[in-house]
């Protein structure tokens, strides 16, 4: 199905739209969002899309940074129901260029659709999303409208730069998971603490994949410190000009997000076995980031990331194998070594947590408060849920 054509009934439901959207603006998500448990299947649709609208207003170049801004600072507010969808809708789809993907302004144009999904989950759900695309929009515009070919200062702006993209995002699907079963809200501590990282690793695959693409825009992601060890400046960086030093730096971040993925693994294998729809939408992306990276390590010289993208047989065997290990750990354990074979492997020490940017989002306002007071409530009850069944 093609991405850059989109011919959807107006007159279908809300749930089937969000249904057919999806794989117009996401064919690995289409893949993965359909092995979810149908109530939970529902909630992680409307963010992921509420997620790419927020994404199609940052990158619109049509639109200045203030009015960026603007655009994303409204839009939390739709999604937090204090602003109605569809004059926003209507405003920015007139503001959208031709570099927009019709998908996605067919998105735009139906974000009441969207939202009005999102108003029907309940509260806990509800909560998780709105506090996700409060932070996203404030971090991500913060880091876009400092971008450029000279790469992030530190790693620790990498790290800051992943959890607003995407540790967030993972912070809410532990949310949704938790609300969707028991079980697993009495593990809500030992997956957060790994979910952030679980984003992260995923987040750097992308960014080590479309580094050339993401320099076409004027934009790099990979943090300047590490390269400058190497005798790299990220600035003079040409894909036409092979520097053993920057493979070097390369595989030094090859070996933060392996490390990342292996969190990735053990957040996985936190979910129980009984959930083994939810085990398979973690493993398919862990499976396929780790074949990405091993691309991305052996081919030193690549200068787009088509050039170490995943097969689609590679991908048809990652479904199959992980699928028929999906309740058994140790085979998943196995799976993972043999793909992960030969990786760099960054210290634990070197992986890093999003401390500051957590820090900094708590002083978010909005629903943020009512997010911190829901999940506070949670994992007091979680506590005292474990307590009862120890004894």
């Amino acid at each position: 199905m093609s991405r850059h054509s989109v011919q959807i009934d107006s007159g279908i439901s809300d749930e089937v739209y969000q249904d057919q959207i999806l794989p117009h603006v996401s064919r690995t998500f289409a893949l993965t969002i359909p092995q979810l448990p149908p109530g939970l299947r529902t909630a992680v649709t409307s963010a992921y899309l509420l997620c790419r609208i927020a994404d199609t207003i940052e990158d619109e170049p049509a639109l200045s940074a203030a009015e960026t801004l603007a655009f994303l600072q409204r839009f939390t507010a739709v999604v937090c129901g204090e602003e109605e969808a569809r004059s926003l809708a209507g405003e920015l789809e007139q503001r959208l260029s031709d570099r927009t993907l019709p998908a996605e302004r067919d998105l735009v144009r139906n974000m009441e659709r969207v939202v009005r999904m999102t108003a029907r989950l309940h509260d806990q759900q509800r909560a998780a999303i709105q506090h996700c695309i409060e932070v996203m929009c404030y971090g991500m515009h913060h880091f876009q409208t400092t971008a450029s070919l000279r790469g992030l200062p530190c790693s620790s702006d990498l790290d800051s730069y992943c959890y607003y993209v995407a540790g967030v995002v993972g912070e809410m699907l532990t949310e949704l998971f938790c609300s969707h079963s028991p079980t697993i809200s009495q593990r809500r501590a030992a997956l957060h603490d790994l979910a952030a990282s679980f984003a992260q690793g995923l987040q750097m695959t992308n960014i080590l994949k479309d580094v050339w693409e993401d320099r076409q825009r004027g934009a790099c992601w990979l943090p300047h410190e590490v390269f400058t060890r190497h005798g790299i400046d990220l600035a003079q960086l040409s894909p036409e000009r092979y520097d053993a030093g920057f493979h070097a730096g390369m595989r030094e971040l090859i070996g933060g997000a392996h490390a990342h993925l292996r969190n990735a693994l053990a957040f996985t294998l936190l979910i129980p076995g009984e959930e083994p729809g939810i085990r398979r939408f973690c493993l398919w992306a862990v499976g396929l980031a780790v074949l990405t990276l091993r691309k991305i390590e052996r081919t030193p010289r690549f200068t787009a990331g088509s050039q170490v993208k995943v097969s689609r047989s590679a991908v048809a065997m990652t479904r199959i194998l992980t699928s028929l290990a999906v309740r058994k750990d140790r085979v998943l354990r196995r799976l993972f070594e043999h793909a992960a074979k030969g990786l760099p492997l960054a210290a634990p020490s070197a992986v890093r947590g999003p401390a500051r940017t957590t820090m900094l989002a708590a002083h978010t306002p909005g629903p943020t408060a009512e997010y911190s007071r829901l999940r506070s409530q949670l994992e007091s009850s979680g506590r005292r849920s474990n307590g009862s069944s120890a004894l």
